[in-house]
């Protein structure tokens, strides 16, 4: 395999430059002095952006679009091996890596590479863990899947040893890394048009766990079900959190406030309390987000006021919990959340703020995860007042016609639960400028662009 230095810059090319991982690591080459080109299929913003910091951008992937001066290619997940640019350059001999080797090669350049893994909170525990590092001036290299208001964007690089990035378990890509410290949030069911079954979702977080070196350190949530079999024989430190007081480390004296944010005490396994932490994100699940961190903060000897501050000045990503604004008198909010317990989480922190009527629209995200868990889907939607459905968002997948919204609809009526189905966003949101009052509470919800339909309301 090609082997990235980033103390020898050349010249790399990005086939799919425009996606938001890749965007990010296009920059980070950039600014470490690489000449950067790349292609994709139309102009967005963040194209945009990255012209306007000197990257070439191509629109149009064409074979003519490769030259023999380029030292290596990286390409996504979504280029198949027809892609006219990836045949000239398999035609040319040029090396080519995919974005979760990319990332693994990156990675190998730092002393300390931090993986935050798990099936749900990645982006905001590491967005909390960048926090925390930034508050103790350790300058990290930061790569995060969404909008991070603390580094004006998606990547930060930094000029230590320190790295943290989201570990993402899909195709298995988290394995192509090379973390010196690890987190897993949760292993949950889902990517199952990829995985067998949760046991193979296991086994994958399992081999994660062995990429750990013996200096390093994994840090897992106590209520991993069947914890040993994920931990047995690790040669790295093992600690573990959660809300349970098994836990190595864990809270007490929890309390919300208002708007649901949340305040506790840090408590070790010897039942000392370290700190009390005070969140500006919402939610009951913002706790072992903040668990976690805190757990690998104190390896790297960060003192516990810094964790404390570096939590508290965290007050969320892009579409996570994110508070969009007011029509009418109607507040908007947008989650990112596409599986049945995420919704179950971001909804159980929606009912209990502040509102009148809770409408949650909802766009459920490929034909695959809609169809394999249609029934846990209305579970969780039902504990809104009123929802609302689009189309589902098809991402990578083809419709062959199997399910659509309509079913979800008919499973939500099976719990007695009437739901709306409305083919466009633009019927969407003119049913809701009718029924919506003053004090009503919208949240937008799903992986694809449903978000759209709370901005074009709050136009």
């Amino acid at each position: 395999m090609y082997h990235i230095d980033l103390k020898k810059p050349c010249k790399a090319y990005f086939i799919g430059i425009g996606g938001i991982s890749m965007s990010g690591f296009a920059q980070l080459f950039h600014e470490y002095g690489f000449t950067v080109y790349g292609s994709d299929k139309t102009e967005s913003k963040i194209t945009k952006h990255l012209s306007s910091l000197g990257v070439h951008i191509i629109y149009g992937q064409n074979a003519s679009n490769i030259t023999k001066d380029i030292d290596f290619i990286v390409y996504t997940a979504a280029i198949h091996p027809d892609n006219p640019e990836y045949i000239a350059a398999k035609e040319l001999g040029i090396p080519m890596i995919n974005r979760a080797e990319m990332v693994g090669q990156v990675m190998k350049n730092y002393v300390n590479s931090i993986a935050v893994a798990g099936t749900h909170g990645k982006t905001t525990a590491t967005s909390m863990l960048s926090h925390i590092f930034l508050a103790a001036d350790k300058d990290p290299t930061i790569s995060v899947g969404g909008i991070l208001d603390a580094i004006n964007g998606n990547i930060r690089v930094g000029h230590s040893d320190n790295f943290i990035t989201e570990a993402c378990e899909y195709t298995n890509s988290f394995l192509k890394f090379y973390p010196t410290a690890g987190i897993i949030l949760n292993i949950d069911a889902d990517h199952l048009d990829f995985f067998k079954d949760l046991e193979d979702i296991r086994s994958s977080f399992k081999k994660f766990a062995r990429l750990i070196p013996e200096n390093g350190i994994l840090a897992i949530n106590s209520t991993t079900d069947r914890l040993d079999e994920i931990t047995s024989d690790l040669q790295c430190k093992i600690v573990t959190f959660g809300i349970e007081n098994s836990a190595d480390y864990t809270a007490e004296n929890i309390s919300f406030d208002e708007n649901m944010c949340v305040s506790f005490d840090l408590k070790d396994k010897e039942n000392h309390t370290s700190c009390h932490i005070v969140l500006n994100v919402p939610g009951r699940h913002n706790i072992e987000n903040a668990l976690a961190v805190a757990a690998i903060a104190k390896f790297y000897n960060i003192p516990d006021d810094i964790i404390a501050k570096g939590l508290n000045s965290f007050g969320g990503t892009g579409r996570r919990f994110e508070l969009k604004g007011t029509f009418n008198g109607v507040t908007v909010i947008d989650d990112y959340a596409h599986h049945p317990t995420e919704i179950k989480a971001t909804l159980t922190t929606a009912a209990d703020y502040p509102h009148k009527h809770l409408w949650c629209v909802f766009q459920p995200h490929t034909y695959s995860r809609t169809i394999e868990f249609l029934h846990e889907f209305a579970d969780a939607l039902s504990i809104a007042e009123n929802v609302v459905l689009t189309d589902i968002y098809a991402s990578r997948e083809v419709d062959t016609g199997i399910v659509s919204s309509l079913n979800l609809k008919e499973e939500l009526a099976e719990l007695n639960k009437e739901a709306y189905y409305f083919p466009s966003f633009k019927e969407i949101e003119e049913f809701l400028i009718k029924k919506c009052q003053p004090g009503d509470l919208i949240i937008t919800m799903g992986a694809g662009d449903v978000v759209n339909i709370g901005e074009d309301l709050l136009k």
